[in-house]
């Protein structure tokens, strides 16, 4: 089994992200000075070089303002989707 940010699963994750963040209408240095952390941490998780525990993903859904219940179920909605 490939590495975890080989998956596609990974790039449909971070897509997600992405949108949320485009449609709260925030940087990527917004979102990181929000969560406390430097200002390449937005870039980093994006681009997949970093990778988020729960714990941060959870907080990261804060500041984009959804619930981590909703990222997770659209999330699999879309990978159902792409079969």
């Amino acid at each position: 089994m490939p590495k975890t940010i080989y998956r596609r699963e990974h790039a449909v994750l971070l897509s997600l992200l992405k949108k949320y963040r485009n449609e709260a209408g925030l940087t990527q240095v917004q979102c990181s000075k929000a969560l406390g952390r430097p200002q390449s941490f937005m870039s980093d998780v994006e681009s997949g070089t970093r990778r988020l525990d729960v714990i941060q993903l959870r907080d990261l859904c804060i500041v984009l303002g959804v619930t981590l219940t909703k990222l997770a179920t659209v999330l699999e909605k879309l990978l159902a989707e792409e079969g």
